[in-house]
């Protein structure tokens, strides 16, 4: 049995909310990323993991600033003396879309760290390039958007989707030549940062760039297969559900926005023997988000203490990331006290005010009609449905605007 941690997309430069710690020089987000990377370091220390696997996107940026960079090599570098083998598998933040640019975890393979191997091109990996771990690895890095573009110009075809089965097909034919060329009697392992037919994705997708290659669910649940530890997509998740062998995205190592707000985060600990692989979720205490949502009508008289009271309780919103986004008729702006609203927040780590006013509806005139073609009634009769008017108050009202029109009309005859 090789037990091995595996995680992934941990995009430590992310720093899109709150304010800079003054004292390490470090933003407070950046600081939480890298509190969830420890975790992850301090598990595969103190369970004696056999093998580490990262399956992509160290950063959120293909060029990340040398500050993170350290941070990053802190942490590997603690695996490294501790002599844990650790694969680094090259995502599609980690690449540059240039071809022969440097990738982001270019230095590790440079300055040719113990213990420590990048995945940078497609591979199959025995145990005698794993330190003498008894595993094998097919290793499967990002195909970047510059590639298949030169796939495009070599192959003549400029069809994309006919690009794309080409692709398929020859990672296809590449994972059979893997899974022909590994020992049946060591246990098998596919690292890959790719998205996979049928994968759930978060509500909302910022993080992610340029168009994915799709590739497919039997591809990575192949019985040959162990246990397939996989990077890309943010949602933990299983694909292969209470079968063999356990196809893995264990999901974004801390929160990147609201759409994983209401996802937990993890590491992987699998305990993989040759045809069974015991997987492990370990929870990673990554800070609170909280999406807020609120409506005001024309009938609301308390405006901003409607805000105010969709607001969680201050308890719950301390040193939480919280959005509340309001939808309000147009013409409410004076009617919205937002510093109220901040005050309201104030014990949050970081607050989102997101106003969408929302602009009347108005009716359209058929094609063979137009406005002179209404009487006075009907047009407000128009009026009235735009706004919604409840029907015993549409009724009434234009009733009494007909009773306004008939006097105006018996005070001309006189």
């Amino acid at each position: 049995m090789v037990r091995v941690l595996h995680f992934a997309d941990a995009h430590i430069d992310m720093a899109n909310f709150g304010k800079r710690n003054p004292e390490t020089g470090l933003p407070f987000r950046v600081e939480d990323f890298l509190k969830a990377l420890d975790t992850i370091v301090n598990h595969a220390i103190e369970k004696s993991v056999d093998l580490v696997v990262f399956a992509g996107d160290a950063y959120k940026d293909r060029t990340p600033v040398p500050t993170f960079q350290r941070e990053w090599g802190k942490r590997i570098m603690r695996l490294s003396r501790a002599e844990i083998p650790t694969l680094l598998l090259v995502g599609n933040h980690d690449t540059s879309p240039a071809q022969g640019r440097a990738h982001t975890l270019q230095e590790f393979d440079t300055l040719d760290i113990p213990f420590v191997r990048v995945i940078s091109q497609p591979c199959l990996l025995t145990p005698d390039d794993l330190w003498g771990r008894q595993i094998q690895v097919i290793g499967l890095p990002w195909i970047s958007k510059s590639r298949v573009e030169t796939a495009r110009k070599n192959s003549g075809n400029d069809e994309p989707e006919a690009l794309d089965d080409e692709i398929s097909t020859s990672i296809g034919d590449l994972m059979e030549h893997f899974l022909t060329q590994a020992d049946p009697n060591i246990p098998l392992m596919l690292t890959a940062h790719a998205s996979v037919q049928g994968a759930k994705y978060g509500r909302e997708r910022n993080v992610m760039l340029g168009k994915d290659l799709v590739i497919s669910r039997s591809l990575v649940s192949d019985p040959r297969i162990d246990y397939s530890a996989l990077g890309h997509i943010h949602k933990p998740q299983n694909l292969n559900e209470n079968a063999h062998p356990p196809v893995i995205y264990p999901g974004s190592i801390e929160r990147v926005d609201f759409g994983e707000a209401e996802d937990d985060k993890f590491c992987i600990i699998a305990e993989i023997e040759h045809g069974s692989t015991h997987v492990e979720w370990i929870p990673l205490k990554g800070r609170r988000f909280i999406d807020r949502f609120v409506r005001i009508t024309a009938d609301d008289i308390y405006v901003t203490q409607k805000m105010i009271n969709a607001l969680p309780p201050e308890a719950e919103m301390a040193e939480a990331v919280v959005r509340l986004t309001v939808q309000y008729p147009e013409g409410f702006e004076t009617q919205i006290d937002e510093t109220a609203v901040q005050q309201a927040a104030e014990s949050c780590f970081d607050f989102k005010f997101v106003k969408r006013p929302q602009l009347e509806a108005r009716s359209r005139l058929g094609v063979d009609q137009n406005l002179a073609s209404y009487t006075p009634l009907e047009l407000l009769g128009l009026y009235l449905k735009t706004k919604d008017t409840p029907a015993e108050q549409f009724a009434a009202l234009l009733a009494l605007a007909e009773e306004v029109f008939t006097a105006d009309d018996v005070a001309e005859d006189v």
